[in-house]
């Protein structure tokens, strides 16, 4: 196992900072947020500066999250998205990194399941086209409150696009708020198809509520209503042995010494993965 911190659990801190924090608190690898990276970019940074930075702090850079609402259909919002998977893309393979993820947003909101489903498609083959040209590959995440929120919609995704480097991320929140997978479902896949895990915690959203992720995912593993150590073992079961992330996004947490925050998640991992 891999252990990684996600920079949504430092969320306001910087690319350099988020390294250091995750190096001091004994993790294997990072996953960088795609504004982060970005900012450090614009700024001066370059790949191959980062990449010497993670080199000399033994730290994996196991991904790049995230390029978003990969679902729009609208021309120029389409063709902004596919350019930024491959400006996320190129960053990858500059650095060393393999694989950027990817979430569907509310774009396709009141249109059938089928219609979501094509549609979708569609943008991930040339997703796809643009991960063969830079050999990259790409996790897909369920998104609790999109149309796509499901892992049979996203195992359905996959099966139609038919390419060999998209696969998913478990993130144990997304999939448990989103009311549609069970754990059971999660330990019958291939351990092939998944790429990633985000360890998190939080609660549903409760009836007649309108979406507030932050409010609903503020805690800390073991302090919300998720089952963790039943979707733990459902991952386990399928005999993946690949990269856990630790991810917060906590709005409370995020105000927290950082350092302190990432040494009590990497913790909370230790204690559900090693028992």
């Amino acid at each position: 196992m891999l252990f990684a911190l996600n920079g949504l659990s430092t969320m306001h801190s910087n690319l350099l900072t988020d390294i250091r924090v995750t190096r001091e608190a004994g993790y294997d690898g990072i996953e960088m947020t795609e504004y982060k990276l970005l900012r450090y970019l614009e700024n001066g940074g370059s790949y191959a500066g980062l990449r010497t930075i993670l080199e000399a702090s033994c730290l994996i850079p196991v991904g790049i999250c995230t390029a978003k609402s990969i679902e729009v259909q609208h021309t120029t919002q389409r063709n902004q998205m596919l350019a930024e998977v491959e400006l996320l893309s190129q960053a990858a393979c500059a650095i060393g990194c393999s694989t950027v993820q990817l979430i569907p947003l509310c774009s396709l909101d009141g249109r059938s399941m089928e219609d979501i489903l094509y549609l979708t498609t569609q943008n991930l083959i040339e997703i796809a086209k643009i991960g063969q040209t830079y050999g990259v590959r790409y996790q897909l995440e369920p998104i609790a409150f999109s149309g796509i929120h499901s892992l049979k919609t996203c195992l359905k995704l996959i099966e139609n696009t038919g390419a060999s480097n998209i696969g998913l991320v478990i993130d144990f929140w997304h999939l448990w708020a989103g009311e549609e997978t069970e754990p059971e479902e999660v330990a019958k896949l291939d351990k092939n198809i998944i790429y990633g895990v985000h360890f998190c915690d939080g609660i549903r959203k409760p009836a007649g509520a309108p979406w507030d992720e932050k409010a609903f995912r503020s805690y800390l593993p073991g302090e919300g209503e998720i089952n963790i150590a039943t979707w733990v073992k459902a991952v386990k079961d399928t005999g993946y042995d690949g990269i856990w992330s630790a991810e917060l996004y906590s709005p409370k947490h995020w105000e927290y010494d950082l350092l302190e925050i990432a040494r009590n998640l990497r913790a909370c991992m230790e204690r559900y993965l090693y028992s």
